[in-house]
């Protein structure tokens, strides 16, 4: 059954509505960055670049790295901009765009997703300048409020312990990143579990001009701990996108991974003088292993 085309939205060029995207546009595997001047930072490691568009906050820079198609895209900050990221890149590959109808389900084409941004850790241990890939990520913001995501058992204890630890009204969500990524990509981070907060000042308790409700925001997240057959899971960082990436990408069957260049301590009061150092260092590793 065709989709209408007031949910699936094309530009005049009969690109996808915010990505201005069409589906030669884009490899299997893509690379994300927060901020869009962060595009060509990677992009500048190609050997050749085929493909620049640029729309919103999204800039998409696609070329070659030696002889691997990739693509490198911009998304802005929050889960609000991963939802329309995700949802827009599948329909890329899984949709068909004439017929505007869902492609078979052996047809599924799974795209490799790989976040690398900035965060901050955490746990006092965890240094400013060190690199950390994301085993679960928690979600504090409202997104899978709207989806049917399925949790595992491990999952909702965690999200539920979070939930009682910070006497929230809601149960946020927790999920599992793909372990094959992780292993390939994070070899010799970091392992850690990634709060997504839905803002950057008062959801990461910092204090300009308003106070928290909370003021013990940050001990409860640094003190948080859940245990189970597994071992015991802490909180190790926070940022606003990685459980967006992995919510999402469990409901549309694809693999992502979260890279973070740990920038900023919040146990310790550090934040990195060096931070495109810091950067730059985690985007050369993650061209060299993708």
């Amino acid at each position: 059954m065709p989709i209408p085309e007031s949910e699936l939205i094309f530009n005049k060029d009969g690109s996808i509505y915010h990505l201005n995207l069409q589906p030669d546009h884009i490899s299997d595997t893509i690379i994300t960055v927060g901020d869009p001047e962060r595009v060509p930072l990677v992009s500048e490691h190609f050997d050749s670049i085929e493909t620049q568009i640029h729309k919103r906050e999204f800039v998409t820079h696609v070329g070659y790295y030696k002889g691997k198609r990739l693509t490198v895209i911009s998304t802005g900050m929050g889960t609000d901009n991963i939802d329309i990221l995700l949802n827009e890149l599948d329909a890329l590959v899984n949709i068909d765009f004439i017929s505007r109808e869902v492609r078979p389900h052996e047809e599924h084409i799974t795209l490799r997703i790989i976040r690398v941004g900035t965060s901050g850790a955490l746990q006092a241990d965890i240094p400013v300048g060190s690199h950390l890939v994301t085993e679960h990520a928690v979600g504090l913001d409202s997104l899978m409020q709207f989806y049917p995501l399925v949790e595992t058992g491990l999952e909702i204890e965690v999200a539920t312990g979070v939930q009682q630890a910070l006497a929230l009204d809601y149960r946020p969500y927790c999920v599992r990143g793909t372990d094959l990524l992780r292993e390939q990509l994070g070899a010799g981070m970091v392992v850690g579990n990634t709060l997504t907060c839905p803002g950057f000042y008062g959801p990461q308790g910092r204090v300009l001009r308003l106070d928290l409700r909370r003021p013990d925001l940050i001990e409860q997240f640094q003190n948080f701990r859940y245990n189970s057959a597994e071992g015991e899971f802490r909180l190790t960082n926070f940022e606003m996108e990685t459980a967006g990436y992995y919510a999402l990408g469990r409901l549309l069957g694809h693999e992502v991974v979260s890279l973070n260049a740990i920038v900023a301590n919040r146990a310790t009061g550090e934040f990195a003088t060096n931070t495109d150092a810091v950067m730059h260092d985690l985007i050369t590793k993650t061209l060299e292993r993708v």
